[in-house]
């Protein structure tokens, strides 16, 4: 399955919020629109992705002096992106061997959405649960 099928599937919606807001605003973000991460942007340009791993790190160095410094102080700057045009195997690769767990995807230079891991596991299972039908259908036919 491809990045784009996903997006398809789940939509396009990107929440993403300002390098100047603080961490503190990125928790209620985080809270309030139910994910993992938010695309960081500084008018149309993907500047960072910062996700809970970031808080919970931040806080841990600064306590809670850290929900008052800003998300571009936190976030993580080095992006790593997806492309429509991708692969789920290609995705889990990437997500794996980095450590990361949601890719922005870009489509001609302008964000299009975002894929998490569990979008990439639910593709996943989802899969092998329509190979698996098929073969119970071609073993109960032959």
């Amino acid at each position: 399955m491809l990045v784009a099928e996903i997006l398809k599937g789940k939509g396009d919606a990107v929440y993403s919020i300002a390098p100047d807001a603080t961490v503190a605003q990125a928790c209620g973000e985080l809270d309030e629109k139910r994910v993992g991460a938010l695309v960081v942007c500084d008018k149309d340009r993907v500047v960072g992705v910062v996700s809970e791993r970031d808080v919970v790190k931040a806080i841990a160095r600064d306590g809670a002096a850290a929900l008052k410094r800003s998300v571009s102080e936190v976030m993580t700057a080095d992006v790593v992106f997806a492309a429509p045009a991708e692969t789920v195997a290609i995705l889990m690769g990437r997500m794996t061997d980095r450590r990361i767990r949601h890719l922005p995807v870009l489509k001609d230079g302008r964000l299009s959405g975002v894929v998490s891991i569990g979008d990439v596991v639910k593709c996943q299972i989802a899969e092998v649960t329509q190979e698996a039908e098929s073969l119970r259908t071609y073993i109960a036919a032959g």
